[in-house]
């Protein structure tokens, strides 16, 4: 019998409702950088990269991002009302209700917790409910109290690639460390740019950045320094996996190469502060996002497609 197309039209809002509830563009990004941990370290223990465990330890991973962007929402809801960009989100709008959200987003984290601690080891699920409260419970307060909150939210931000790698070899080893480097300091070219471009909402919404201090120029100012000095930090940061014999040197040329765009991207975003008010200067910010979302997968990319497999060290 032919559904109600009523019943169509609430399923498929429900749908699109989940998709922001759990941020999935972001998840997205989350389980690809925790896939490629997990592939090196899997290349560097020897074994078949491809085996059901790591689907395992990817969907446990998946599952306690998703509940902790559910979280994350119910937090900040209200905040969240007073900004443009996020008052369309299900819990603002009332699509998906406090009760509601809040039991997905733990009962998520909860299943997530128990597919890796079945499958994985302990210090892999240990470090993964580390991110989730470190995300939920001291990043997002942390957004309204200090700028420094994006300084600490890098840190569980960073973590994804070497939970897969522990997922993998079930102990922190340097080219373990040596992704998180890479996720830590391209976070901040990136979110320095999101900072700027929406700078009026998040004032709005009561969120501290440097983007949002007053005046403007000390704002710009502080904004571009950042930025830039992980932009060039980001070079040596890319290179460090073929030092440790992770990736060879097609990836080091590919990882110059694309830090160089980085860098040179963010140099042109620091034209912001010949007029910080310019209309001019959200499309500067603009073009810094859109290269800061293309280098991290290409980034990766490359790394996986020029993995060495066991390294030297």
């Amino acid at each position: 019998m032919t559904r109600d197309l009523n019943e169509i039209a609430a399923d498929t809002s429900l749908a699109s409702a989940y998709a922001v509830l759990f941020k999935l563009r972001v998840s997205v990004m989350v389980i690809i950088t925790a896939a490629a941990g997990l592939y090196l370290g899997d290349l560097h223990s020897g074994v078949n990269p491809f085996h059901l465990q790591a689907f395992y330890a990817l969907a446990g991973i998946a599952l306690v991002t998703c509940g902790s962007s559910a979280l994350n929402q119910a937090l900040e809801r209200r905040s969240d009302a007073r900004m443009p960009r996020t008052r369309k989100r299900p819990m603002v709008t009332g699509r998906i209700g406090l009760m509601h959200g809040l039991l997905l987003g733990f009962a998520a984290v909860a299943v997530g917790t128990l597919i890796l601690a079945a499958e994985t080891n302990i210090l892999t699920t240990t470090l993964t409910l580390l991110t989730a409260t470190g995300y939920v419970a001291i990043y997002t307060p942390l957004k309204r109290m200090t700028t420094l909150n994006t300084f600490i939210g890098a840190f569980p931000g960073a973590l994804p690639p070497l939970i897969g790698w522990t997922a993998a070899r079930g102990l922190i080893e340097w080219p373990a460390v040596a992704l998180f480097a890479v996720l830590f300091v391209w976070q901040f070219p990136h979110f320095m740019a999101i900072g700027w471009m929406y700078r009026d909402d998040y004032r709005h919404g009561g969120i501290r950045l440097a983007a949002t201090q007053q005046p403007i120029g000390w704002a710009a100012r502080s904004t571009v320094f950042q930025a830039l000095f992980y932009a060039v930090l980001m070079i040596p940061t890319a290179l460090w996996t073929t030092f440790l014999g992770v990736t060879g040197a097609p990836y080091a040329i590919a990882a110059t190469l694309l830090s160089l765009w980085y860098l040179w991207a963010t140099i042109r975003f620091a034209r912001i502060l010949r007029d910080p008010g310019a209309a001019e200067s959200r499309a500067l910010a603009k073009s810094l996002l859109k290269v800061s979302v293309l280098y991290l997968p290409a980034l990766m990319a490359a790394m996986l497609l020029n993995a060495q497999g066991r390294a030297p060290f």
